[in-house]
């Protein structure tokens, strides 16, 4: 149009506007904005409105608030697109405040607004605020369209009460089909495949035809449900909408059949970034890192432009592997495209520098945060409380207090986990009876291992025992290896046995609790007990698997690893390690019998290689330098060393 010579007016760059927002095409946005203020000058509410609908949903929350703010006089149309725009961007609390200040401003915010807060309240569990709004859709006779009805059955579910989420969706004579959808997904959600599957049949037998949604929204972790529904979406006709490819795949991911996962993925007509980023999530939660490096440059090859979630699931990578540069790069790429400050990237990047143990990139993302939500402040306290940072974990925690965020489950976590690492017994038990009584939370398997470890850092074993028969929550396996550890440390070795035979009724096959139960025999130099479990785990074929490490060092990452046979290199480091553990010994700084034995036996070996993954720029590049740790550079000032088993 304007190569032709032709001027755009105003509905020409709120069209295209429009397009750039279905598109999330945010640089070609800007360049509009730009060229909006240059030929209008003075914008009129138009096209202000169009510009925040355009950035919330490119999710640039802040630069749709600063276009926001220089409105003169917002209008209804004005803050339903800020508030539907705060929520898009997963700044939910945020979303909230906007709602209240409109009503307070006397503005009357639509339906699309109340479905979109009743989405904020959903995705942050918070069914009394989920209700206060309920309640002002009623009494404001906001219409009760499809959306807002879907918004109430979703938070309902959400928030666990699926009676009144039936109830709700019950009040409406002929529900939508996203109503149904919402429903069906809260029953997924909450383990009840039973009463999902009942009311999808409804679904079908009542004439309305089932989407591709409501195929993707029903499939869950329930193998052969799964493997039913798939069956019926290939009758159906669905499978050639990507979205339904999408579901299925990540279905079979998450069900740990990656093999049918992949045939999906083949055989779909259609892929979209959505799809990549199922695939690299799916190869980065099964720990296959190289293919999901290998996978993320086929995307970036075949033109896919990465969005907020490809991006989470870089720096997702990134932490797990730890690889700090590749991160540190990655960062650079979402502050050039002003994603740092949306909430699901950023608390990305705290999650990133955390696991990388560079706490202070980390704090100074968190700080950064204009708008925090519960992810970005337990991102940031469980960060701290894995590190052993105890006391400032739980400076989070009250700050988050403080801030008007309630806690949640995973919340607990942090905290409980902080108070191990400090060994702050009363104060571990006060969070944890407050978790129950102040905020209702039943505690969780993961709240019991954080107790048991807690009682067993102070040397009070028997104690954690007895708190694991009166929890309510049933100890799952991690629970018990928590206390054979306890056990092992504080030498109980009767409860250790009992812990180890705990764990081996739940797992039968499970290596590390033979190995620790072999170890208690070598301390009590029950001799005759460690040769049954050696026999034991020689019928099953079971082997300990082998412990490991790595440095990362000038981008170049050397692995570690206990073996028989060692290079040049590899020797010299055996030699250097030897030597250490000489000097452990002499100083009587270790009184562990497995170690006396190996160091009696002159068995210790260990090999240095280089690792097959290494650290890649973003553009697949390699980084080759040729330094090896202290033994190559004795003077360098920094070595990242992460240790695995």
């Amino acid at each position: 149009m304007g190569v032709d010579g032709f001027v755009p007016n105003c509905y020409s760059f709120v069209s295209a506007l429009s397009a750039c927002a279905s598109l999330g095409c945010l640089r070609s946005g800007k360049e509009i904005h730009a060229k909006v203020v240059r030929v209008e000058g003075e914008l009129n509410s138009f096209l202000e409105n169009s510009l925040v609908n355009f950035y919330g949903k490119c999710g640039v929350l802040r630069s749709a608030v600063a276009v926001f703010e220089g409105i003169m006089d917002p209008n209804e149309v004005s803050w339903t697109s800020l508030v539907s725009c705060a929520c898009q961007c997963g700044e939910n609390e945020e979303g909230l405040r906007i709602f209240v200040r409109a009503h307070k401003a006397g503005v009357k915010v639509n339906e699309f607004a109340c479905a979109s807060v009743l989405g904020a309240c959903a995705s942050v569990e918070s069914m009394e605020l989920g209700m206060q709004v309920h309640s002002y859709i009623v009494k404001s006779g906001t219409r009760m369209d499809q959306f807002v009805v879907t918004g109430l059955v979703n938070l309902y579910a959400k928030c666990a009460d699926m009676d009144s989420a039936q109830l709700a969706f019950d009040e409406v004579r002929n529900a939508h089909l996203t109503a149904w959808t919402a429903l069906i997904g809260g029953y997924v959600q909450h383990g009840k495949y039973k009463e999902a599957t009942n009311l999808f049949i409804k679904l079908h037998k009542s004439g309305e035809k089932p989407n591709e949604r409501t195929f993707a929204t029903v499939l869950s972790n329930e193998i052969e449900i799964g493997k039913q529904l798939h069956s019926l979406i290939i009758k159906f006709g669905y499978l050639s909408y990507t979205v339904i490819g999408n579901s299925i795949m990540d279905f079979y991911f998450k069900s740990g059949n990656n093999a049918e996962a992949l045939k999906v993925f083949d055989e779909m007509n259609d892929h979209d970034v959505v799809t990549w980023n199922a695939l690299i999530s799916g190869h980065m939660n099964a720990g296959f890192y190289d293919e999901a490096v290998k996978l993320l440059r086929d995307m970036l090859s075949k033109g896919f432009e990465l969005n907020l979630h490809s991006y989470s699931s870089i720096l997702s990578i990134c932490g797990d592997l730890p690889a700090i540069n590749w991160g540190k790069e990655t960062h650079c790429r979402i502050v050039k495209l002003e994603f740092e400050m949306n909430v699901v990237v950023g608390s990305a990047l705290i999650d990133m520098y955390a696991k990388c143990g560079k706490l202070s990139n980390a704090r100074v993302v968190f700080d950064n945060f204009n708008f925090k939500n519960i992810v970005s402040w337990n991102t940031m306290l469980v960060g701290y409380a894995h590190h052993g940072h105890g006391e400032k974990s739980l400076e989070i925690y009250d700050m988050m207090l403080k801030s008007g965020v309630k806690p949640n489950g995973i919340t607990f976590i942090g905290v409980l986990s902080a108070c191990g690492h400090s060994g702050l017994l009363e104060d571990g038990l006060h969070y944890f009876n407050s978790m129950v009584e102040d905020f209702g939370i039943t505690p969780r398997t993961d709240h019991l291992a954080c107790m048991v470890n807690l009682f067993s850092r102070k040397g009070l074993t028997k104690l954690a025992y007895d708190f694991i028969k009166k929890c309510p929550a049933k100890p799952d396996k991690v629970v018990w290896r928590c206390l054979l550890s306890g056990c092992k440390l504080n030498k109980d070795f009767e409860l250790g046995k009992l812990a180890a035979e705990k764990i081996l009724s739940i797992d039968p096959d499970d290596v590390s609790a033979y190995v620790m139960l072999s170890n208690i025999y070598a301390e009590l130099k029950m001799w005759d007990e460690i040769a049954k479990v050696r026999k034991v785990m020689k019928e099953k074929v079971l082997k300990k698997d082998t412990g490991y490490s790595w440095i990362e060092l000038m981008s170049k990452t050397y692995l570690f690893t206990s073996a028989r046979e060692a290079g040049s290199e590899g020797y010299f480091v055996s030699e250097v390690l030897n030597g250490l553990t000489e000097h452990l010994f002499d100083e009587g700084k270790t009184s562990n019998i497995l170690f006396l034995i190996k160091r009696k036996r002159k068995s210790t070996t260990i090999v240095a290689k280089d690792q097959n993954l290494q650290v890649h720029n973003i553009d697949g590049q390699q980084q080759t330098e040729n330094e090896n740790g202290l033994i190559e550079d004795p003077i360098i000032k920094e070595v990242w060393w992460i240790k695995i088993a």
